[in-house]
């Protein structure tokens, strides 16, 4: 591994290693490019910004005026400016003594310490008090037209009522809650309850198979599971309970599975299954709040896992809540009164940050989509804007670019009149999509944000708003880091790349206060992955039969291809030729094998009796020694 000789930086990458058959480092994983374009297309902020109106906070920032003013003094004076915002967005049961304490280079990452709060009263009771029939979800069931609202008052009465059924349960402080449920208002309020009783919550995707969903339930060694007898997505029935049934046979510390019905459906019970519904009638509508420190855990979130274990990042209480609430706000501009339509699977980050916590903290109002984009026909988000009135619309470039290809009658047909933001997020967006979003979805009057940021980051770090006035918008790029956001490029020797018209490995270079603290249960894996220099590049390649080559050369001739066709930054810093690749019996590619033997791990090679032909193992390491010692 090559050590850098500038600053420890956090590394926003997912994998510390990838062979060339996983496109090397890509823009939206740790690569990214920084250059100067025109484009013809200008969407423009307001005429006129007040920094006090904008920001109120602003009025004790000496002076400062402007959106890139007040980035400025996010970076340069960060906990001036974070302890400010902390104090006026939040509401603290204690106020907090120290607004950082964070070393990278430890994977120490602290905020607001000494302090305490409750989640769960900053998304609900203080709004309660204020607008008690405010709207705060509206679910959009797979049943087109077949919306249900909530007011902040019945949410709030519907967690309470999970709380109490959870702590009657002998859920406590400091447990794990998971939750495997579709994306509806009792599931919002399990999160929410979890926060309110001080126990963390695990969402699974309820789309994951049973062995994905048992492995996070054992990494979270949860011992409650709360799910729904079935689901119901694009028309289809997910048949959840028993996803569940099958995952907790291989969970010896779940204990207990609360059921809710979001059919009629009846499904079979055991003798661990609590219908949940008919057990929360018998609850109180009132929950004490627990009195949580600002470094407690709020929620774990797994990464796919698609390279080995699942990653199981941890977020806490009050710097997670912060960002959220704060990135919400500022990047889709977003105004009391609005109704947010982030149509992402609560599963996920997005709906973590841009469905729940960062709306309901700012007392908005949020849009819960259960069905798909084309069900029961391609209109089916256009339809749901015209209805609820979305003024903000959160989507993936996936769905877009499906949609574009339907042609605009199906957008066409609905009033849109109602938006005021379009969004993006999850992979890079392409320009003909980008423009067609802006075009006729947005009627050319509707700024689109294209977001970057990933499960690690805790919310939006780069994106177009909020910034200046008359600051253009430059299609399919993210353009503008945050509050509180130090981007920089990196190249492969760990030294950071200065001026435009660069490529390399993009990197962020001080602490914010909504980024993952750990891996849980695996601190070490979260430094290395994270807080580590930027490491070496290796990539095995296996040679067609009957290729007669010198080596050297096609290494070469590899370098130059990937420097072509990707960027300069992604070429291997070695490239091992070998005859095969460890391999499954399945024909799965082992790459936590290959991981092992670039790190000279060779202790944590683990069980290597289900691979294919274990000798290839060997060769590889004899080769890998031998690559090492030219």
């Amino acid at each position: 591994e090559k050590k850098a000789s500038c600053e420890l930086l956090l590394k926003c990458s997912v994998n510390v290693f990838q062979s060339l058959s996983d496109g090397m480092w890509l823009r939206c994983g740790c690569a990214a490019s920084l250059r100067v374009l025109a484009s013809p297309l200008r969407v423009l902020g307001l005429r006129r910004c007040n920094t006090a109106a904008f920001m109120p906070e602003s009025t004790g920032f000496g002076g400062v005026s402007g959106r890139s003013g007040l980035q400025e003094f996010s970076v340069s004076s960060s906990e001036s400016f974070w302890a400010a915002v902390a104090r006026h967005r939040l509401s603290w049961i204690r106020p907090f003594t120290a607004v950082q304490d964070c070393d990278l280079s430890r994977g120490r990452i602290r905020w607001f310490e000494g302090g305490k709060l409750n989640v769960s009263v900053n998304c609900l009771d203080r709004h309660v008090h204020t607008c008690p029939d405010r709207v705060a979800l509206m679910w959009e069931r797979d049943e087109k037209g077949s919306e249900v609202r909530y007011t902040y008052r019945e949410l709030l009465e519907m967690t309470c009522r999970v709380g109490n059924l959870l702590r009657r349960h002998g859920v406590k402080k400091g447990d794990c809650v998971t939750i495997y449920m579709p994306t509806c208002p009792l599931a919002v309020a399990s999160m929410l309850a979890c926060a309110r009783i001080g126990a963390a919550h695990n969402v699974v995707f309820a789309g994951f198979s049973a062995e994905a969903l048992a492995e996070r339930i054992r990494d979270a060694q949860s011992s409650t599971v709360i799910t729904v007898n079935q689901g119901i997505r694009g028309g289809k029935i997910l048949e959840l309970k028993k996803t569940v049934d099958t995952a907790v046979q291989s969970c010896p510390t779940v204990q207990q599975v609360f059921v809710a019905m979001r059919t009629d459906s009846p499904v079979a019970m055991t003798a661990r299954d609590i219908a949940m519904e008919e057990e929360m009638l018998k609850e109180d509508v009132v929950c004490e709040p627990a009195a949580m420190n600002s470094e407690d855990t709020l929620f774990l979130l797994y990464t796919s896992g698609s390279t080995g274990k699942p990653k199981g990042l941890v977020h806490t209480q009050a710097g997670y809540l912060l960002y959220a609430a704060l990135t919400h706000r500022y990047v889709f501009n977003y105004h009391d009164g609005d109704v947010f339509g982030c149509v992402a699977d609560i599963g996920w980050i997005t709906g973590h940050s841009y469905g729940v916590y960062g709306p309901l903290a700012n007392g908005g109002t949020t849009v819960l989509f259960e069905s798909t984009p084309v069900y029961p026909d391609p209109g089916r988000y256009w339809d749901m804007v015209e209805r609820l009135q979305i003024n903000q619309f959160y989507g993936a470039p996936t769905a877009i670019r499906l949609l574009l290809k339907f042609g605009d009658e199906w957008v066409n047909k609905y009033d849109r009149s109602s938006l005021k933001t379009l969004g993006s997020v999850g992979e890079p967006i392409n320009t003909e999509a980008w423009e067609w979003y802006y075009r006729v979805v947005g009627e050319e009057r509707c700024p689109v944000v294209d977001t970057w940021w990933q499960t690690e980051t805790g919310g939006i770090c780069i994106a177009p708003r909020p910034s200046d006035p008359d600051a253009e918008i430059v299609p399919g790029m993210a353009m503008r880091p945050f509050f509180g956001i130090k981007p920089a490029l990196m190249d492969t020797e760990g030294k950071v790349i200065s001026g435009n018209d660069a490529s390399g490995a993009l990197c962020l270079a001080q602490p914010w206060p909504g980024m993952a603290r750990t891996i849980h249960n695996d601190h070490q894996r979260f430094m290395e992955t994270y807080c580590q220099p930027y490491p070496a590049v290796f990539a095995f390649v296996v040679l067609k039969k009957n290729v007669d080559v010198e080596e050297a050369d096609l290494s070469r001739q590899l370098n130059g291809i990937v420097s072509e066709k990707i960027a300069k930054y992604a070429c291997p810093d070695f490239i091992q030729f070998v005859q095969r690749l460890p391999k499954t019996r399945s024909g799965k590619i082992m790459r936590r094998v290959l991981r092992k033997v670039v790190e000279l791990d060779l202790d944590s090679l683990g069980d290597l009796s289900t691979l294919d032909d274990p000798a290839a193992v060997q060769e590889i390491i004899q080769g890998h020694r031998e690559l090492l010692s030219k």
